[in-house]
């Protein structure tokens, strides 16, 4: 009988955020999947839990993935978790759920804390509709890319950020997205937590004087709703429509771009661009 799979989430910062069930199942497992066995290690040792753990992490979790799903098949049960927060999310653990699920393992999700969501609460940006981003690419034409593709976007948008490439970042967020507001999140849950709600140019005149420390979340408010024409003619952004396809662009893509920048719909700006 096939083992179970086991995604348990873990502290963020603070100690006091290990939740009893989460104890419970990695004291029962057969062994651990770690991103880093040394931080890994110091947890389970705090907590005086004695398990093995197996090193699964980006750069080996294609070979060392098939191997943790032989165990589990042949009968263990294994707990992935990562350095901090719930496994899975911007992390490897993701390819070992999906691994597992096409296999027909059991996976069982052990909730614990969460940086994106955690920062997402205590922004002060709205929070029914919101997209979560990750890590914009180190190099600079995937990250103006990125940024173009969700510039459009009108939820909240959740990034996170290392403290060397931040000024950078927002650099390149105030040129493609505008002078938006954003909370800036890092040590959530420590001794030195620090929420900054500002705005794009606001954070940079701060960080260009200080040098960030820590790892970052940010929290971006989402594109304003257009004004309707905003000055545009419904006879204008259909000649709009109509240049884009000239240029290339299909007439669907072309009514989608005009209809997110003028308000008007759609399937309007479709069905007249086409007569």
């Amino acid at each position: 009988m096939a083992g179970k799979l086991y995604v348990v989430g873990t502290p963020i910062g603070n100690l006091g955020d290990m939740s009893p069930r989460a104890l419970e199942i990695l004291r029962q497992v057969d062994f651990v999947a770690a991103e880093d066995t040394r931080v890994s290690g110091k947890l389970l040792n705090l907590f005086e839990i004695k398990k093995p753990l197996v090193s699964y992490y980006q750069h080996n979790m294609r070979e060392r993935g098939e191997m943790l799903l032989e165990r589990i098949l042949a009968g263990e049960d294994c707990a992935v978790v990562t350095d901090a927060g719930m496994p899975c999310i911007s992390d490897p653990g993701e390819d070992l759920v999906r691994l597992c699920a096409e296999n027909g393992v059991e996976v069982v999700t052990v909730p614990g804390p969460s940086a994106a969501i955690s920062a997402l609460a205590v922004s002060g940006l709205p929070t029914a509709r919101f997209s979560f981003e990750g890590f914009l690419s180190t190099n600079r034409r995937g990250r103006m890319e990125h940024l173009q593709e969700v510039k459009n976007d009108r939820h909240t948008l959740i990034f996170y950020e290392a403290p060397h490439k931040l000024v950078g970042t927002l650099e390149d967020m105030l040129e493609t997205l505008g002078d938006r507001r954003v909370s800036l999140c890092r040590e959530l849950t420590k001794l030195h937590e620090e929420v900054i709600r500002t705005t794009f140019s606001g954070a940079l005149e701060r960080y260009r004087e200080t040098a960030p420390r820590g790892e970052y979340v940010l929290i971006v408010e989402g594109a304003p709703e257009p004004q309707k024409g905003e000055g545009v003619t419904l006879e204008e952004a259909v000649e709009q429509v109509k240049a884009l396809q000239a240029a290339g662009e299909s007439i669907s893509a072309a009514a989608k771009a005009v209809a997110q920048q003028t308000g008007f719909k759609k399937g309007e700006l479709y069905r007249l661009a086409l007569q």
